[in-house]
């Protein structure tokens, strides 16, 4: 018999942690944490990463596990995710899979096989050369021309996985997005509650808006600041996320803080579309629309409800 795993996804700020945490308490659960920037250590505010007091007493895995120099591969995110998903069902546990990072998610649920991807380091030397003489954005619109999906989910500034994603391509003759991404003939591993939160445009835009507010109240411009003198550059995978990038570019002068606050929030509201967007073609996730519901507590409830019902716990 497969071992239970529930699974709560969807774009950013839409409720996520706070959900996750009140399930998790109720149902001797435990959370592997999926988001692609939280693995990092000492990048905090610009991650939205929850407190010590916010996890309460939930154990959390996958968050801190790597400094921000340090390169991290899906594979290895998948190895790491999937052991401590073991170690929660021995306890036994419930362990519960949060978050918005959709590859991450499908790497732990589904079968994709990460370990033999084709690779080829002269290849891989040639991008890089284009990269440098012609730009990323050269690269990033050749990538959306041959793997739309692995473009969707990557940012034009993002050159290592954009090479990586063109690498795959013209080894193998298929998207990486075909290879990685698509779970359609894909067997679940597990026996998943598959949750996603999601909703308004509007609304989520203003709660977005709201977040990006609270980091630099919250001390972001310091954050960078710190990560910038203790010798991370803005090349680093790391510091291209959001909240960093846009920072660092008001940092050398590029424009001003209030101008590198908007671009954050419009390359936010980008971001949590293209989540969505990425979500949105799985049919086994059941939907759930948060404006429905009165407060997190209720829709915490009903997430308890249906993982009881389906997984008997």
């Amino acid at each position: 018999m497969k071992k239970p795993l529930v699974v709560i996804a969807g774009p950013t700020a839409v409720g996520k942690t706070d959900v996750s945490i009140l399930v998790a308490g109720q149902l001797n659960g435990e959370i592997i944490s999926a988001d692609s920037m939280q693995i990092y250590k000492h990048m905090n505010i610009g991650t939205a990463k929850p407190t010590p007091s916010e996890m309460g007493n939930v154990k959390h895995y996958m968050i801190d596990i790597i400094e921000p120099y340090q390169e991290f591969s899906v594979a290895e995110y998948q190895r790491m995710a999937r052991s401590h998903i073991g170690e929660i069902h021995k306890k036994p546990g419930l362990p519960i899979l949060v978050g918005g990072t959709g590859l991450y998610i499908n790497s732990v649920v589904y079968n994709l096989d990460f370990a033999n991807t084709v690779s080829d380091p002269k290849l891989r030397a040639y991008f890089d050369r284009v990269a440098r003489e012609r730009g990323k954005e050269y690269l990033y619109e050749l990538l959306k021309r041959i793997d739309p999906g692995s473009a969707l989910r990557l940012h034009a500034n993002d050159t290592r996985r954009i090479i990586r994603a063109l690498e795959v391509y013209y080894c193998s003759g298929k998207p990486m997005s075909a290879l990685m991404g698509n779970t359609k003939h894909h067997q679940a591993l597990y026996d998943v509650v598959f949750i996603g939160l999601r909703m308004e445009r509007e609304e989520l835009y203003k709660r977005i808006e709201l977040r990006v507010d609270k980091m630099i109240a919250d001390g972001l411009v310091n954050e960078v600041k710190r990560l910038l003198k203790n010798g991370c550059t803005r090349e680093m995978v790391s510091m291209q996320g959001l909240g960093y990038k846009e920072i660092i570019g008001y940092l050398n002068g590029e424009y001003s803080l209030d101008e590198a606050v908007e671009i954050l929030k419009r390359n936010t509201r980008r971001f949590a579309k293209r989540q969505f967007t990425w979500f949105r073609r799985d049919d086994r996730i059941i939907w759930m629309d948060v404006h429905k519901f009165g407060n997190m507590n209720d829709i915490a409830k009903n997430i308890i409800e249906r993982i009881k019902f389906k997984l008997k716990v």
